[in-house]
């Protein structure tokens, strides 16, 4: 039997990895500019779009210089209640929130920041995008190009992509789902997501191979089933992260300290 969802989802995946063959190299060549310069590549997404931040980094094939920007409250903990999807969808689409999360995270310039967002639309991510950009960031979008053609709802008239420097397609559909089953009006089976993390490991084996040309070679985190891999292997790579972490937090203290004093 021919699958329903997996044949689907490759051949969604084959289109976008054709369609991105550029911006796949721009966004690479940018990424690894701030790696090698000692900065930083952020990572932000709200609700779903979480779930491909916290898959870049930290994880076994991923290396130091990604920080995911994770606000607990624009991802659910629960369906209904406190931490519920109908809150974080609610905060999402506030206009200006993002940015009070944004002011103590370290944003340097020469970093670059990945921002995820399937529509597009909610001002969580175009308020990120935005906001990255004046602190001198190179932004990637790595969203949806089929919902483009939906109008800005955002007091700026902006979409995501209309605010990033750099836009990678999922090639996703607008419903999101791709599987049609018989009897039912509407399809399952989402198929964002997973297109949203396949396009963010193709960058992080794209900048790891510009790092390598460069002579640069990052601690990658390895699982300890491999032999001669150890948990203490994991642990000093984490002590590394947070050098770097506390470099960018010192350099980033300036523009706190006056934001903090309505200064900026």
């Amino acid at each position: 039997m021919t699958t329903m969802y997996i044949s689907r989802l490759m051949k969604l995946a084959e289109q976008a990895g054709e369609a991105n063959s550029d911006a796949f190299e721009a966004a690479a060549s940018k990424l690894s500019d701030s790696l090698a310069n000692k900065g930083l590549i952020h990572l932000y997404g709200s609700g779903h779009s979480v779930l491909p931040v916290q898959e870049t980094f930290p994880r076994y094939g991923s290396y130091v210089g990604f920080n995911p920007l994770t606000d607990p409250r624009v991802m659910w903990h629960n369906v209904l209640g406190a931490g519920g999807v109908r809150e974080l969808l609610w905060l999402e689409r506030t206009e200006h929130y993002a940015e009070k999360f944004l002011d103590h995270q370290p944003l340097n310039p020469g970093d670059s920041i990945v921002i995820f967002g399937h529509s597009g639309r909610n001002s969580s991510g175009i308020d990120t995008a935005l906001y990255a950009k004046k602190r001198g960031l190179t932004v990637v979008a790595i969203t949806a190009k089929s919902n483009l053609d939906k109008p800005a709802t955002h007091s700026s008239g902006k979409r995501l992509a209309d605010a990033a420097d750099i836009v990678i397609d999922t090639c996703a559909p607008i419903e999101d789902a791709i599987v049609d089953v018989e009897g039912w009006s509407r399809p399952v089976a989402g198929s964002s997501t997973v297109l949203a993390m396949i396009m963010m490991h193709e960058l992080v084996a794209r900048v790891a191979t510009k790092l390598g040309e460069r002579g640069i070679e990052l601690p990658t985190f390895a699982s300890p089933t491999i032999a001669g891999v150890t948990l203490h292997d994991t642990d000093q790579i984490y002590g590394i992260y947070r050098e770097r972490m506390i470099d960018a937090q010192q350099k980033h203290l300036g523009f706190f300290k006056e934001r903090m004093a309505g200064d900026k």
